[in-house]
């Protein structure tokens, strides 16, 4: 009973945050960068809360629960990626645009921006389609009778509904209610489950001793293989440049970088820890349900029911995320600058919400494909990491990069990728492949064409 109540005030909670910040949107611009309001404590939870989501809880913890402690692998590129976007946070905000393609269209050209929308939206959708999948999945643990689908089908219209209202103003103030919720419970529930384990030496007694070395059972071929694709998609990702779009100031932008790196390192090392613990004494079939089970299974009742329903926010807020991304690159990268440049503001904000549904029905339909929520976040950070990110690290940091290698890149990119998992090549990771023609073909093509124009340059320089 204490499941239901703690998860239906949250819900309600949530609910009222999205429909109280609906009513400031009047406006493009605070739809989808909250009318660059954001100060740096609200930056810092809503970008700690896009990126630890159903990917952290549900695939970090189906990794650990197999792998044991390399699962921190797969984190650690978020990590790595961290130190990278300290350096570059302040002159994205200084663009102050609204999409990833636009800076692309304004460093190299219209077909970039095209090409990398459509690699934008395969790849949050299939993130945002996992979301709902993890969703369901704690719906099915606290309501038995509730089948694994129709949860599902719940969270997603429940996501949509909320991505639709309020855009940006709604994902980032929400971000912060879920964010602050999450690592607190998280901080205590740990200690706590360590303490009804046995602790631990009981803790190791129950589990091979590989879980609790470097590369674990997996090599370092395999971990590097989760490493690079969270790497790429951090540095390259569309919703925390986004969020650096919504700042107040670039001094804000940069000092929720910051928080944004002490957050996550404790976080997901907790997050990960507690599935290692909790796969200690619990066995399923269902590995990627591990951190819910264990909130429901292994816990005292009340910590129990606030981390499931932390689990369940941080999923509400991730797929808020990836959902909206998409949405407003079709609306301002397409709709607005191909199809109907003088809609008025009206007409732009209701195609906006018809934009989140549609794309929220095309990522329900591809939860049915993935089983394996670990299988499907690989799959999207690589399509986003080899397409987007490769050209949008040019932008910053190498001049000589042109309109030519970045298409090059993105297609090549993206087409490997997708081909990778169509074929079912499970020999290598696709990362691999995939990333090295993305990064060779930028390189190449760039210097074989000619270089770019000063006004390609201009507007990326201090």
């Amino acid at each position: 009973m204490i499941y239901a109540v703690v998860l239906s005030i949250i819900v309600a909670v949530l609910l009222g945050t999205a429909i109280v910040r609906s009513l400031t949107v009047k406006n493009q611009a605070d739809f989808l960068v909250a009318g660059r309001k954001l100060t740096w404590p609200v930056l810092v939870f809503t970008l700690l809360s896009s990126w630890i989501g159903a990917g952290s809880l549900f695939a970090g913890g189906e990794n650990a629960y197999k792998n044991g402690f390399s699962a921190l692998w797969q984190p650690a590129g978020g990590w790595f990626g961290l130190v990278l976007i300290a350096v570059i946070a302040g002159r994205v905000r200084r663009f102050a645009q609204f999409t990833v393609p636009d800076l692309l269209e304004t460093r190299y050209n219209t077909g970039a921006r095209v090409l990398a929308t459509i690699a934008i939206v395969i790849s949050y959708t299939v993130i945002t389609s996992y979301q709902f999948k993890g969703g369901g999945d704690i719906l099915h643990l606290i309501f038995p009778s509730l089948d694994h689908t129709t949860g599902m089908n719940i969270i997603a219209a429940f996501v949509i509904t909320f991505t639709a209202l309020a855009g940006m103003a709604s994902v980032a103030y929400l971000d912060l209610i879920i964010g602050l919720l999450v690592t607190i419970i998280a901080l205590i529930s740990l200690p706590l489950l360590l303490t009804r384990t046995g602790g631990w030496p009981a803790v190791h007694a129950a589990l091979p001793a590989d879980h609790f070395t470097v590369f674990g059972p997996l090599g370092w071929v395999h971990c590097l293989g989760y490493l690079l694709p969270t790497l790429l998609l951090l540095i390259g990702n569309q919703g925390m440049y986004q969020k650096f779009f919504s700042a107040r100031s670039e001094r804000d932008a940069r000092l929720a970088v910051f928080g944004w790196i002490a957050g996550t390192l404790v976080l997901e090392t907790v997050i990960i820890t507690i599935a290692v613990v909790g796969s200690a004494t619990l066995k399923t079939d269902h590995p990627r349900e591990i951190i819910p089970l264990t909130a429901r299974m292994r816990l005292p009742e009340l910590v129990g029911a606030i981390l499931l329903g932390g689990v369940f926010a941080k999923v509400i807020s991730t797929a808020n995320n990836y959902l909206f991304s998409p949405a407003s690159n079709l609306i301002h990268d397409v709709y607005r600058r191909f199809i109907d440049p003088q809609a008025s503001e009206r007409r732009t904000l209701v195609v906006s919400r018809v934009l989140v549904v549609a794309l929220g029905a095309f990522a329900l339909l591809q939860a049915a494909y993935f089983e394996s929520v670990l299988k499907a976040a690989l799959y999207a950070y690589t399509v986003y990491g080899a397409a987007v990110t490769p050209s949008v690290m040019a932008v910053f940091f190498w001049k000589r990069a042109n309109k030519a290698g970045a298409i090059s890149s993105i297609v090549l990119g993206t087409v490997i990728t997708v081909a990778w998992q169509i074929l079912d090549i499970q020999w290598l990771d696709a990362v691999y492949p995939a990333l090295g023609v993305s990064v060779l073909a930028l390189i190449v093509v760039s210097l074989a064409t000619a270089p770019p124009t000063r006004a390609n340059l201009e507007p990326f320089e201090k």
